[in-house]
């Protein structure tokens, strides 16, 4: 059975569907010509012919569709010259009977299985079940893996490329790098910040800092002659004088003076003999000269390293890399450079007292600080430069670390939980599915089966006998239905033997392809297939009819109604479709019925307004009587501005021809101008008659054009003194009356 009907982009309908829905077993569907009722009919016959609508079948098991509307008559009727022979089981096989409605049963409960494993499978709307579990669970793994996206795009948004704009995408990319990525687990700070190369500009590459050799100032720092007093000859006869005094330092310092003032003691201006000159020079003999040099070389060499060296970091520091953490530099050349002046004090001392024994202020320490900054930023340097040099394998390599990230760290539970239900959910689909393949199987040998049984008691001459009798009954005595000389095909004939077929009326065209069609619905056009479950629909099988005629065929749907109620015969669903209000009334009649619809029946109707059509429902029959239907298009906000002055005009020639006696001269000459001309286009089209049509019924009308067609059909009924009427058939209180718009004879 059919759930619900979406109609979308054909014939007058938008791209927005119109959903018939909660669809029952009886559905009547009302709209007037060219509203897009056939359309709909269509969708039923072949819905894959139109691959922009959709129908829901129950359980979703599809029945045979039997659709009688003009393709039907023009296939069956208007192309061929002889129609198709309908099959029905022959009355007197008693047992082959039996057998079928066994088998019959026994493919019903086939049928009924498949429908409930299929809803276990997806619900009743293919939207449940475990397909549905399924989607709920992927729909909350795809927001999950979003979630990280969203929550790293902004760092390492290189890594996404080609999955940053699509939440499918990029879940299945997750899943895609779970099976297949074997990159090492990275931290995300050292991810974050390879990013910025990687996946940042275009990089060139960092030119490398000089290293620091520090080996040689921390090597002064050892220097023996630091801690060596550098004194003359002790086997000297001064030696002992001067060693008493401890005035090395002294003597050496005044032995200037003393070769220069001719050898004269430069204290005293006394004379000093040869053999003091002698023993002054053995006392500071090569010995002492070499120790002296040294301090000189050490003091010199010490002051020119230490100026190399800092000004190698000064130079450093004035085009600082990026990877250099040039605050720390320099803190530690501030303490470098002041123990360096502090030593370079210190050698100075040494140099002017080399008897003084003097220890140098380490800087060990702090150009091992100062080498491993430069080193460390030098590692760096190349690790950019091997970047730049291997960009496209970096970015490669940095992608997989960053998806390797989210695996292992942010989604590692949520994939260990999707996987676990996922699993279970596929292996149950799995095993439903296989259950539903298996039944079906089963239920196409019962087909077979009861295809195999009806052939051996199927006749084509049970229908021509059916036909005959109705068109008899109902006074169509011109012609008949016969067998075809050849197959299993009819054809229609006149008294003499004729070909009766082009002769035929309109109106007895009609009846008899509908009674074709009604016997259809009990036979088919093969030798098999006429106890197959299916679906009909009827699309204004009444034009053309004469009113007795329209009766009968109502008749005959009521009665295919109650064989659905009894569950007698093979048809599950019946919709009706139709624009004629009479026949609408008379098919939908049910005494039993209330104010609302019964629970297996439902109510649609079909209007196109500005070209453009919509499915209503109503939870009761809306069609009352033909006036009340065209009022209730004058009460709609949504009127059709198309079709308005026809409506109008139909309510006056209904109203005024009932009560009689009213001039319509009188009320026109109490209009002037535009509003005259349009008061009598509506009355001259009621005197004469429904079926003319005047120039001027069908020009373009537009808003205004509308409003004041309304404005003057109210004002007639004004003025006529028929107020009440207007006002109860638009559903005007008296408080509303009192507030309504003043009319323009006000």
């Amino acid at each position: 059975m059919i759930e619900s009907i979406h109609i979308a982009g054909i014939a007058t309908y938008s791209g927005t569907p119109e959903v018939l829905n909660d669809l029952s077993q009886f559905n009547f569907v009302y709209g007037s010509n060219g509203s897009g009722k056939t359309t709909i009919t269509k969708v039923i016959a072949d819905e894959d012919r139109f691959p922009s609508c959709h129908v829901v079948w129950k359980g979703g098991t599809k029945l045979r569709t039997m659709v009688y509307n003009r393709d039907f008559v023009d296939k069956n009727f208007n192309q061929t010259a002889e129609l198709k022979g309908i099959f029905t089981l022959g009355e007197k096989n008693v047992d082959i009977i039996k057998k079928i409605a066994i088998a019959k049963g026994e493919l019903d409960a086939h049928t009924k299985k498949i429908e409930a494993l299929n809803r276990e499978l997806a619900g009743e709307d293919d939207t449940g079940g475990k397909k549905g579990e399924l989607a709920v669970l992927e729909q909350d793994f795809k927001t999950k893996c979003w979630i990280q996206k969203k929550k790293h795009d902004a760092k390492l948004f290189g890594a996404f490329g080609g999955f940053r704009n699509n939440s499918e995408n990029f879940k299945a990319k997750v899943l895609q790098e779970k099976a297949l990525n074997t990159a090492t687990l990275e931290p995300l700070a050292d991810l974050e910040h390879k990013a910025e190369t990687v996946f940042g500009p275009t990089p060139s590459a960092e030119q490398s800092i000089t290293p620091l050799d520090i080996d040689t100032i921390v090597g002064y720092e050892s220097c023996a002659i630091l801690n060596k007093r550098v004194i003359g000859k002790e086997d000297v006869d001064i030696a002992a004088m001067i060693k008493k005094l401890g005035n090395s330092d002294w003597v050496r310092g005044g032995r200037a003076f003393f070769e220069a003032n001719g050898r004269l003691c430069p204290f005293c201006q006394q004379s000093t003999t040869e053999a003091f000159a002698l023993s002054l020079n053995e006392y500071f003999d090569a010995t002492f000269e070499t120790d002296t040099k040294a301090i000189n070389d050490l003091v010199t060499n010490y002051k020119t390293e230490s100026d190399r060296l800092l000004l190698q970091i000064a130079s450093i520091m004035s085009i600082p890399s990026k990877y250099l953490d040039v605050e720390k530099l320099i803190a530690e050349k501030e303490l470098l450079k002041t123990k360096v002046t502090v030593n370079i004090q210190q050698l100075d001392s040494k140099k002017k007292e080399p008897s003084r024994i003097v220890e140098l202020e380490s800087v060990t320490n702090v150009v091992a600080l100062v080498k491993d900054l430069i080193d460390a930023a030098n590692v760096q340097i190349q690790k950019h430069n091997t970047i730049v040099a291997n960009l496209s394998k970096e970015r490669q390599d940095l992608a997989a670390q960053v998806w390797k990230y989210l695996l292992e760290v942010e989604l590692k539970t949520d994939i260990v939980d999707y996987d676990k239900k996922r699993i279970a959910l596929n292996k149950a689909i799995d095993s439903i599915s296989e259950k539903i393949r298996s039944t079906m199987n089963d239920k196409n040998a019962k087909v077979t089966e009861i295809h195999a049984l009806e052939k051996d008691t199927t006749s084509i001459q049970p229908t021509i006998n059916g036909i005959n009798d109705l068109l008899k009954a109902f006074g169509f005595n011109g012609f008949t239905l016969a067998k075809a000389d050849k197959g299993s095909f009819y054809k229609l004939i006149r008294a003499d033997g004729s070909d009766a077929k082009e002769t035929l009326s309109e109106g007895e065209t009609s009846f008899v392809t509908f009674l074709y069609f009604y016997h259809l619905l009990k036979g088919s056009n093969s030798d098999t297939g006429m106890t197959a479950d299916r679906i009909v629909v009827f699309d204004d099988p009444v034009s053309s009819l004469d009113s007795d005629i329209l009766f009968i065929v109502g008749s005959l749907i009521k009665g295919l109604f109650d064989d659905v109620r009894k569950r007698i015969g093979h048809i599950k669903q019946i919709f009706v479709f139709t624009h004629n209000v009479y026949f609408h009334k008379e098919v939908t009649f049910n005494p039993n019925r209330r104010d609302v619809a019964k629970r297996k029946e439902t109510f649609w109707v079909v209007r196109k307004s500005d070209l453009v059509s919509k499915i209503e429902k109503h939870e009761s029959n809306p069609i009352k009587t033909s006036y009340d239907l065209l009022w209730s298009e004058v009460r709609r906000q949504d009127r059709s501005k198309l079709t308005i002055q026809n409506t109008l005009r139909r309510i006056l020639e209904n109203y005024f021809k009932i009560m009689g006696g009213i001039d319509s001269d009188d009320i026109c000459d109490m209009f002037n101008g535009r509003e005259k001309i349009i008061c009598k286009s509506f009355f001259s089209w009621v005197n004469d008659g429904s079926h003319f049509a005047h120039d001027d019924l069908y020009v373009s009308i537009d808003d205004s054009m509308a409003d004041a067609c309304l404005m003057v059909f109210k004002e007639i009924f004004v003025k006529s003194k028929h107020i009440a009427h207007y006002n109860m058939m638009m559903g005007i209180t008296d408080a509303e009356e009192l507030i309504d718009t003043p009319s323009s004879s006000e």
